[in-house]
């Protein structure tokens, strides 16, 4: 009996530095709100205050900067922007204040190896179109500000005296909806910076497609449509791509406007993107007696026909990159075969033992050997289900 409690305490003993260990890597990062916004009505959907959190950088790395937007969805209607600046996704009064840094945000070397002791910024969402909007809606009782595009603007000049406008370095990345606002803002973050800084841009899983759905219906055109016209976002989109669409909202779908960004740019997305399968490619709309329920939460589970059409997805992705794959020499690219949406963030898929690998490459070392031009960083994995090192991330 005694041994059994001596093995015991030995065990504890042992596992209690790597308890210490994990705790200590887990990085919580205060919330700053940005009061000078108010005055250009720089606000959130319910009238606060614009948030950002900001981790310092150090040694080497103490004039670079990471900005990372926050994602989250959209809001196209008045029903649902109502509905959503009553929650974290519309306002800063119900955001945590602490906000975990891990991924492309981690300050362990070991963690994140390229960016760890950068000015690593997260940008709070709470606008509903990307940083995109600039309009105002009033009735008796209630106001919503569509004002992402302000928001940006704030919290650059926000920044800009911290540092950022002296910087080295830069990254701007984002991940889903603040994946998106990479391709709307990249150019404009670069004009910001010293010409002779390296300025770079990063979407994670924002290359949302404009894709019929399963019943051939533009179910997410439309929605982008109505969330252009809502919340003022033409004025703020590529005026290059406006000009030349004859439906310039088309503009915010990313493969009408990448052709337009001359800061060089990289791609990380998952060829079967779990919110553009499930939102996109199969909307409720589109499957209304829930043939595609079992397949939407498990992709073992899917029928021939329906896999057949997760590859025909895959080769419209493929094929909407494929000028940008071809014709840009300072453009990146990590389009992996895993069911999975946001990748950069998460420590388990950014940078691991047993991270998503293309070509014996996880993502943090292909986005490192493209940022600093140390190889050629355009990966495209083979089609699902033959990629072994998948996080299958489905909700």
């Amino acid at each position: 009996m005694n041994i059994l409690v001596a093995l015991a305490f030995l065990c504890l003993a042992t596992l209690a530095p790597w308890r210490v260990r994990s705790q200590q890597q887990r990085l919580l990062v205060n919330m700053t709100l940005v009061p000078k916004a108010r005055a250009s009505g720089a606000l959130c959907l319910d009238g606060s205050l614009p948030a950002y959190h900001l981790h310092r950088g150090f040694g080497a790395g103490k004039d670079n900067w990471l900005l990372q937007f926050e994602g989250g969805g959209w809001c196209n209607d008045l029903r649902s922007c109502f509905e959503r600046a009553k929650t974290r996704r519309g306002s800063t009064s119900y955001m945590a204040k602490l906000e975990v840094f891990s991924g492309i945000l981690s300050n362990n070397a070991t963690l994140n190896p390229d960016f760890y002791n950068w000015n690593r910024v997260k940008l709070r969402y709470c606008d509903g179109a990307s940083f995109t909007g600039h309009a105002v809606f009033t009735n008796k009782t209630t106001t919503l500000h569509f004002k992402g595009q302000k928001i940006w603007e704030a919290i650059i000049d926000d920044l800009l005296p911290q540092g950022l406008g002296k910087a080295r370095k830069a990254l701007l990345s984002g991940c889903s909806a603040g994946g998106l606002a990479t391709f709307h803002h990249c150019d404009n973050f670069a004009k910001h910076l010293p010409t002779n800084a390296s300025v770079k841009c990063l979407s994670d899983a924002g290359f949302f497609l404009d894709e019929r759905d399963i019943s051939l219906n533009h179910t997410m055109r439309f929605f982008v449509k109505s969330l252009v016209q809502l919340q003022g976002v033409e004025q703020n989109l590529n005026r290059n791509c406006t000009r030349e669409l004859y439906f310039p909202d088309l503009c915010f779908f990313p493969q009408y406007a990448l052709k337009y960004i001359s800061t060089p740019y990289f791609i990380l997305n998952s060829a079967y993107d779990v919110y553009q399968f499930h939102n996109i490619l199969v909307p409720t709309s589109a499957d209304l007696h829930g043939h595609w329920n079992r397949c939407k939460v498990n992709p073992t589970a899917c029928t021939a026909d329906q896999i057949d059409t997760l590859q025909g997805f895959r080769r419209d992705m493929l094929g909407a990159l494929k000028p940008f794959y071809m014709n840009s020499r300072r453009g990146g690219l990590f389009i992996n075969s895993c069911f999975a949406h946001c990748q950069s963030e998460l420590q388990e898929t950014w940078f691991g033992d047993d991270s998503p690998r293309i070509n014996r490459k996880t993502i943090a070392e292909a986005v490192g050997d493209w940022y600093f031009s140390r190889n050629i960083s355009k990966e495209i994995d083979c089609a699902y289900p033959c990629d072994g090192t998948c996080h299958n991330l489905i909700p």
